[in-house]
């Protein structure tokens, strides 16, 4: 299990890596995450919804992904509640559960998901969540330690040394956990290193010497990485030459599945940007609304920030617009939440710029789906997938025709505004292609988004197969990896 001194230290990239590695090895392995909170999340081919993290680390190991690889998942809905998605499918929110029933509710279907993997498969490779250091939160926990101590797994804490402190989070990591929780942990890794590794050598000799722990390795920072974040918001890629088109999304509260928008930020012609509170949206040549967690909330969020008039005074000047799932219902007339699915119960005026109207119902729609992508003559094969509460009222004239009958999205009548519900349009390039003409009317090649994301998965588990000492957790592999002596220098170390 890979546990982190804190969010973002590496841990999915690091279980994504092993699975690559392992599966390299000929071993069959699969990834495993008891509980994810995020907003970024991904559809399973039975129509069960999971953290995509745990979809790209099923891709890292060559499978498809499944529910028991991510058993619960938590979206937040509010700054105090989340909806509770088990094995799956969501079954009420954290309010509805209590918190001091959770442990007893979701530990069951944890240890079910993780022993029919066990059963399936050579090797688990299992993610923690934030930091197991949190005391606060030891007593319900089922995402660290907690598991781990369940489940008897050995444990990796990964620490990031470009944020600084790393020393610090690891032995003060160590130190707060119960002494038992402390006989499992294995050994350390150091995340995103660069400059020279002489100097870390005695930060390394100490940390050793006062855990009595290993250092596994010090993975490097590898530039021009690209592996979707799991729910971090990245902003740019490191540099960019030629940027001919500018895309704007503006940043909501509850934004989800951000990961829409990486073809278009990693594409050297597009200048991509996220807008943020206090910022403008104008300047643009396309304005692309994203999914949102909360929908009518975001709505009042995005008016309160200025950016309805942003909006229309880009539409004015000749502009498009483009809304995804929430950022779609947001175009529309109405949004409806008779049920409180989404927070209070309550009726929202929207932005008014397509005819449609929609209703958030409680049963929510999961799908994978294919289909024909009608736009300015042009028609492309499209594929994504669908996960939304709301159900909204159809044009004939729908731009997108579904392979299983059903009509998707819509159009304005004066070409300018676009919506639809399929999450993942970009990662096609000739559906990026053809989006990008309708907005610009620029041509562009666009990068094959898999092609990026398979090379990104391939160079982290070729930093772990020659950085860390896998020996030490699988013996068998000691002889395909570079494993490290205790007296050998720190470069053959590390």
């Amino acid at each position: 299990m890979i546990q982190g001194t804190t969010s973002d230290a590496g841990k999915s990239v690091l279980v994504a890596g092993l699975c690559r590695v392992l599966k390299r090895q000929g071993t069959n392995v699969a990834p495993f995450k008891p509980q994810n909170m995020a907003l970024n999340s991904a559809v399973t081919p039975e129509g069960g919804e999971i953290g995509r993290a745990q979809a790209v680390q099923a891709k890292a190991a060559q499978l498809e992904p499944h529910v028991d690889m991510n058993p619960i998942l938590l979206k937040p809905c509010t700054d105090t509640g989340a909806q509770v998605i088990v094995q799956g499918k969501a079954v009420g929110s954290m309010q509805a559960i209590g918190f001091k029933d959770y442990k007893a509710f979701t530990l069951p279907k944890v240890l079910e998901s993780f022993n029919r993997l066990k059963r399936r498969y050579d090797c688990v490779v299992v993610e923690g969540a934030g930091s197991p250091a949190e005391v606060n939160l030891r007593e319900n926990d089922i995402a660290n330690m907690g598991f781990a101590e369940e489940a008897d797994v050995p444990v990796i804490i990964i620490a990031d040394i470009d944020k600084g402190g790393v020393f610090a989070h690891l032995y003060g990591t160590l130190a707060l956990l119960s002494k038992s929780e402390q006989a499992r942990v294995k050994g350390f890794v150091i995340n995103r290193f660069r400059g020279d590794i002489g100097l870390l050598e005695p930060g390394l000799d100490w940390l050793e010497e006062k855990t009595g722990k290993p250092v596994l390795g010090v993975l490097p920072y590898i530039h021009g990485f690209n592996l979707e974040a799991e729910d971090a918001i990245v902003t740019q890629p490191e540099s960019k030459q030629q940027q001919r088109i500018k895309v704007v999304v503006p940043v909501f509260p509850r934004i989800s599945n951000h990961t829409d928008f990486d073809p278009l930020r990693l594409h050297p012609d597009i200048d991509f940007q996220y807008v943020g509170k206090g910022e403008s949206l104008q300047g643009a040549d396309l304005i692309i609304l994203p999914g949102t967690k909360s929908v009518r909330s975001d709505l009042s969020y995005l008016k309160q920030q200025g950016w309805e008039s942003d909006i229309k005074r880009h539409l004015r000047y000749g502009g498009k617009v483009i809304g995804i799932c929430g950022g779609y219902q947001m175009l529309g007339q109405s949004i409806d939440d008779p049920f409180g699915i989404e927070g209070e119960a309550g009726k929202s005026q929207a932005l008014g710029l397509l005819e449609q109207s929609t209703k958030l119902k409680q049963e929510k729609t999961l799908t994978n789906v294919k289909g024909q992508l009608n736009l300015d003559g042009d028609s492309v094969t499209v594929s994504g997938y669908e996960i939304h509460v709301g159900e909204t009222s159809e044009f004939s004239s729908a731009p997108i025709v579904l392979d299983d009958g059903r009509l998707d999205g819509a159009i304005s009548q004066d070409n300018q505004v676009f919506g639809t519900y399929l999450h993942g349009l970009f990662d096609q390039p000739k559906v990026t292609e053809t989006l990008i003409k309708w907005a610009t009317g620029e041509s562009i090649t666009s990068v094959d988004h898999q092609s990026v994301q398979e090379h990104a998965i391939n160079q982290i588990a070729d930093a772990i197969e020659a950085h860390l000492d896998l020996s030490i957790i699988w013996p068998h592999l000691s002889a395909n990896t570079n494993a490290r002596d205790k007296e050998n220098s720190v470069a053959d170390r590390v």
